[in-house]
């Protein structure tokens, strides 16, 4: 069957269902408005079912594993390794076996509507759904549009290589088995953290990246890491690349690397990067580029290539797809904001978009934040030293050794580990943190809270952290930071 089903007016229609759509939505039903999300895959999106969620499920288990074997009495009540197919099992119910009724209902009983199927912009605030039997369904919105649609994977035009079939962060995420080998090309968090995954299960791993191991974060951190990937036994090909790839007949991938060494396995992951879900959106029917990253204003309002607002400013972009900070948590709280002012545009007030203001994203340039599940974890909110002294910030830079810090020596027999700070010198205020170690994600908040909030040092003074805890690394970074200025003083 085809052909038009109706007309449908509605205050704002979200395109993705994914978390990000889903808060936008939410927010402006609470405010009174009527909201319909337009799905083509999956409500939930893919945090819930090939990101966040499953692939934290995979990593968990292996971290618990290595908790205890670092405890000696503890250690001697484990026996055997992973059950591997148990991991796979688990992170089936973490992504709720790809169905999404569980998320269905809650958009039910939040208020907002749901059209199934691919939508596209087709006019000034209209978007076309068209569904898989073919029928469409033409969705008018009085006051606003947003894309939410994210990001996928990117395979690089490495020859061959979109040839082999090759794993993207999907098909590791929902991985059936467990191969004997796997190669990974891309060193970022997606290669970092999937590496630790797939070592743990018994994979022989291989790592290949043009760059160091993580090079979004401080560089004490990607050396933790990339030495306990090598401890567990994965193997690790840093500042080189792919520039060939082949599948055989036997189905064995062989990689042939840019300094000339040969890597074969079993399967091969892509973790080279992202790009936007934009290519089939109808974008060109509003003057953009299909296939472009989106970029917005401080309202998140879609800009034209002359800077302007699409139209008289009815089309919107949060998540992955503006390319502000690719991280689900910063997406979801782009949708709140977002959401927040289009209920007040809709009602005829004034959006407040200055630094910090209630529809402001901020934390988007101030207080990104990510924990990176590898082994051992990485957490890090704000500025790197060399990214603050590059945005022209007169810095100080405090590091101290967690594992010197009476909680993490409790934690773990031979805990190792490091946290930095990043002090703006003239303000007197944190613009970053930065913490390496086993667990230490739960750490993070603290820092986020002192950069959002702008805490004078002197102030942090007061806030004293519970003994013995990992959190005492905050009384010995500032110790460390009062004793430098002690020796600066004449």
């Amino acid at each position: 069957m085809t052909g038009t089903e109706a007309t449908d007016a509605v205050d704002v229609v979200v395109i993705g269902g994914g978390p990000v759509g889903e808060n936008v939505a939410d927010r402006v039903v609470q405010a009174g408005l009527s909201a319909v999300v337009v799905e083509r895959e999956l409500v939930g999106g893919e945090c819930s079912y090939w990101a966040c969620m499953p692939t934290k499920a995979l990593l968990r288990d292996a971290a618990a594993l290595r908790a205890v074997r670092a405890l000696p009495a503890a250690a001697g009540a484990v026996t055997g390794d992973l059950d591997a197919g148990a991991v796979l099992r688990r992170r089936d119910r973490f992504a709720s076996d790809w169905n999404d009724a569980g998320q269905v209902d809650w958009l039910d009983e939040a208020g907002i509507g749901l059209v199934r199927g691919h939508g596209r912009l087709t006019g000034p605030r209209a978007v076309t759904v068209t569904g898989a039997d073919g029928t469409t369904t033409v969705l008018q919105a009085r006051h606003a549009v947003v894309v939410a649609t994210g990001s996928r994977a990117l395979v690089p035009p490495v020859p061959g290589l979109a040839e082999a079939a090759p794993w993207t962060s999907r098909e590791a995420a929902a991985a059936r088995r467990v191969p004997e080998s796997l190669a990974i090309i891309g060193g970022g968090v997606v290669g970092s953290e999937m590496a630790t995954a797939f070592t743990a299960l018994g994979s022989q791993v291989t790592l290949v990246s043009q760059t160091r191991l993580l090079p979004g974060v401080e560089g004490f951190a990607s050396e933790h890491v990339a030495d306990a990937l090598r401890a567990a036994g994965a193997a690790l090909h840093l500042g080189v690349g792919a520039t060939d790839v082949r599948r055989d007949a036997s189905g064995v991938v062989h990689l042939t690397l840019s300094d000339g060494a040969l890597v074969e396995a079993e399967e091969v992951l892509v973790a080279a990067g992202r790009t936007p879900n934009t290519h089939d959106l109808g974008l060109d029917s509003v003057g953009l580029t299909p296939g472009d990253w989106l970029t917005v204003d401080e309202t998140l309002a879609v800009m034209d290539g002359s800077g302007r607002r699409t139209g008289d400013g009815w089309l919107y972009a949060a998540g992955d797809v503006n390319r502000r900070a690719l991280l689900t948590h910063h997406g979801k709280y782009q949708g709140r904001a977002l959401g927040d002012a289009i209920a007040a545009r809709a009602h005829g007030q004034e959006p407040d978009t200055g630094p910090w203001g209630r529809h402001a994203v901020t934390a988007d340039e101030r207080a990104v934040t990510q924990v990176v599940f590898t082994d051992p974890e990485v957490a890090a909110v704000g500025l790197t030293a060399e990214a603050a002294v590059a945005a022209g910030i007169a810095t100080r830079v405090v590091d101290h050794d967690l594992g010197a810090v009476a909680g993490a020596a409790l934690h773990a027999d031979g805990y190792r580990g490091r946290a930095r700070m990043v002090v703006d010198a003239n303000r007197g205020v944190l613009v970053g943190f930065t913490v390496v170690g086993p667990d230490v994600g739960e750490l993070l908040h603290a820092a986020t809270i002192a950069i959002a909030a702008e805490v004078p040092l002197d102030r942090l003074w007061h806030a004293v952290p519970a003994y013995p805890t990992m959190s005492e690394i905050w009384l010995r970074l500032l110790e460390a930071d009062g004793r430098d200025q002690c020796q600066q003083r004449p």
